[in-house]
């Protein structure tokens, strides 16, 4: 990453004297994304910033540019894209998702996750008792599942859990839903086909497509399969 016209402080500025070797490491950071007007779309936990190059920046007098690299686990390679879209407000329909290749489709829901905030800003959980309807056509594996269930509940772009764990946390509140609520799952049978990995639910193995529901049942969610 180049960071033009920097004035650096801290662990940076300690780190551009030492270019080429371990002291040229910074520590970690927060990499914050900005939309158009400024405003922070999300951030990435980095773990380690490495100065690689520091060169006078034209940018003002005591100002340099930086090249440094960044190892960052959540920043998934696809992501551009939906953050793009983030960033210029288009993601503003539903379906989006749908012609993404399974390793976008991954980068896809973090951007829905590291943006959840930006998205909502600050838009309350839906009331006790809502009706959301998700449409099981284009849920080929468990990825699809979550951004069909994120966009179900919270809109385009929505998150709404993005494995198991997360999407029984997402069930307990604060996330865009408030139990108990109704899921109408239309085209179940064609989703059940293709949810029919067998996975590890304590002492046996279940489908996923039926460890969804006893999720959603353990947490007094009622489905309606169609």
């Amino acid at each position: 990453m180049h960071l033009e016209g920097c004035l650096p402080q801290g662990g940076l500025l300690k780190s551009v004297d030492h270019v080429g070797s371990r002291r040229a490491m910074a520590g970690n950071a927060w990499l914050a994304l900005l939309d158009d007007d400024g405003a922070a779309m999300g951030a990435y936990f980095v773990n380690e910033v490495t100065v690689v190059d520091v060169k006078a920046s034209a940018r003002g007098t005591g100002l340099v540019d930086l090249t440094v690299t960044l190892w960052c686990e959540n920043a998934l390679p696809g992501a551009e894209r939906a953050w793009d879209l983030v960033r210029t407000g288009q993601l503003n329909r539903t379906g989006m998702w749908h012609q993404l290749a399974p390793e976008e489709r991954h980068a896809w829901l973090s951007v829905a996750l590291w943006s959840r905030g930006y998205q909502r800003q600050g838009k309350p959980d839906a009331p006790v008792g809502q009706m959301f309807a998700l449409d099981g056509r284009h849920i080929l594996d468990e990825d699809s599942f979550y951004c069909a269930i994120g966009e179900a509940i919270n809109g385009p772009g929505g998150y709404f859990g993005w494995n198991l764990d997360a999407l029984d946390d997402c069930l307990c509140g604060g996330w865009g839903a408030t139990v108990p609520f109704t899921l109408r799952w239309d085209s179940s049978a064609e989703a059940r086909a293709r949810l029919a990995e067998r996975v590890p639910a304590g002492d046996r193995e279940v489908t996923v497509f039926d460890l969804l529901l006893e999720i959603f049942e353990g947490r007094g969610v009622s489905v309606i399969l169609r």
